[in-house]
């Protein structure tokens, strides 16, 4: 199970928090201090899974995570889950994105927030993979964005309606 998905950057900085289990504010801000310490000091050239320490869940826990420009992907995972597999779902969920906001990068994910958890949404629910190819999940969010659309031009229309009748 997917414990939890963290994006941040290279100074710390959370641009996407999910946690699929119950903790409190301090708890989750101590994470993600501690894994980006963990992280964050790692050469580009070592391997992309991390054993869990005691405050992730001990040694049932994995942290796997990809290095994409300025941005860490971090998925906080039990053993159940297949280490590639993940590095895997990373890409896809990196490479979705990309569609969506052609060539992602950290301002989109800070002025998008809710189109990236949309996004993150179609992929895992739950802390469960609900999702993996990129063409349903591209779908998914155009078939969002044309839904939002409609209300948008129906509430434009109805201040005109709205003027017109105090004229």
């Amino acid at each position: 199970m997917i414990r939890s998905v963290l994006i941040f950057n290279q100074l710390g900085k959370p641009r996407l928090i999910k946690f699929y289990e119950p903790l409190d504010a301090a708890t989750q801000q101590g994470l993600l201090r501690e894994i980006h310490s963990l992280v964050a000091k790692r050469s580009d050239s070592l391997c992309n899974f991390l054993e869990g320490c005691q405050s992730i869940g001990g040694s049932d826990s994995r942290i796997i995570y990809r290095h994409y420009a300025t941005l860490y992907f971090v998925f906080v995972v039990d053993s159940s889950e297949s280490e590639l597999g993940i590095l895997d779902l990373i890409q896809v969920f990196v490479e979705a994105l990309d569609r969506v906001f052609r060539n992602v990068c950290e301002l989109d994910l800070i002025f998008h927030f809710d189109e990236v958890h949309y996004v993150l949404s179609e992929v895992v629910s739950a802390g469960l993979v609900v999702e993996t190819n990129l063409k349903d999940i591209s779908k998914a969010v155009g078939d969002k964005k044309e839904m939002a659309k409609p209300a948008q031009e129906q509430s434009r229309l109805g201040l005109g309606v709205l003027r017109r009748g105090f004229a």
